[in-house]
């Protein structure tokens, strides 16, 4: 199943990140992950969020631009090798990655997070899973 990913456009000036997220600290919503590409004009700002619902009322009400896209999260074994074998499962299952951003969970120390942006994240879940891969449904990641 995939995971709910804010995407927001962001003008490429100082403190427009900072009131992005003065506005979602504000409204109680937290990060859980965060990655963010620019271009000289403007930024996409690309998160993780527990309550991503709340979160697109918020952004949108205040004018940001904001959308969902459906991206697949994976557990990594914390140790070396471990983001390796996951990358080679995407190679043998014939998942091309688009982006892709980590972050660490708070209660699990064994374990890095992995966000994955694919064209097809339902044919790519269910290849992956043919081959012993399990994403994580929203409410694992939500509980992270």
């Amino acid at each position: 199943m995939s995971v709910k990913q804010i995407s927001v456009f962001l003008e490429n000036r100082p403190g427009k990140l900072s009131e992005m997220t003065a506005l979602l600290a504000g409204n109680h919503i937290d990060i859980r992950a965060l990655s963010l590409a620019e271009t000289k004009d403007f930024g996409i700002v690309r998160m993780i969020i527990g309550d991503s619902y709340s979160a697109e009322i918020v952004l949108r009400d205040a004018g940001f631009i904001a959308k969902y896209t459906p991206v697949l999260a994976y557990a990594v074994p914390d140790e070396p090798g471990g983001l390796n074998t996951l990358l080679e499962g995407f190679t043998k299952a014939g998942v091309n990655i688009e982006y892709m951003y980590a972050f660490l969970g708070g209660r699990d120390a064994n374990h890095a997070y992995m966000i994955f942006r694919v064209e097809d994240p339902e044919g790519a879940e269910s290849a992956l899973e043919a081959i012993g891969l399990r994403s994580l449904t929203q409410a694992e990641v939500d509980s992270i």
